[in-house]
């Protein structure tokens, strides 16, 4: 039976948690469809690609995935504040909204909305955080 290596095109099913066990994502819900993508070519995040070598199909593991292997720091500069009358009349804040930044469009979190400015991240929303994957491998070419 063949391993996963670097440039295998993987078919797999996941689970993506977090420290308090809840879940982010998954491949198992229902209307979803098991994830296939080709190693070392930036599909996946590192921790997770790395995950998957030398599995064969059938193998189930868990991985812990330390943020610098994920989404990486969380970083303080990428908050930012705008004027107000710069979003979308009657944003809420917990909105996901698209931007557009040097290198092309840009999703930001509003997590605060003051009198005249709204306050934006542009973390990835799990930036920070250490993640745990329960994966299955399914097929591997």
């Amino acid at each position: 039976m063949s391993k996963v290596s670097l440039n295998s095109t993987v078919t797999v099913n996941y689970t993506g948690k977090l420290e308090d066990g809840s879940i982010f994502d998954s491949s198992l819900n229902e209307g979803r469809e098991p994830l296939k993508a080709t190693l070392g070519q930036g599909q996946l995040i590192p921790g997770f690609e790395s995950g998957l070598i030398d599995m064969t199909i059938g193998d189930k593991k868990t991985v812990e995935i330390p943020h610098t292997e994920a989404y990486g720091d969380y970083n303080d500069e990428l908050i930012t504040e705008i004027p107000k009358d710069r979003v979308p009349e009657g944003v809420e804040e917990g909105a996901m909204l698209q931007t557009f930044g040097p290198n092309g469009p840009v999703i930001v979190k509003v997590v605060e909305i003051k009198e005249n400015v709204v306050v934006l991240d542009a973390n990835h929303p799990l930036a920070g955080q250490k993640l745990i994957f329960d994966l299955e491998l399914l097929e591997v070419e």
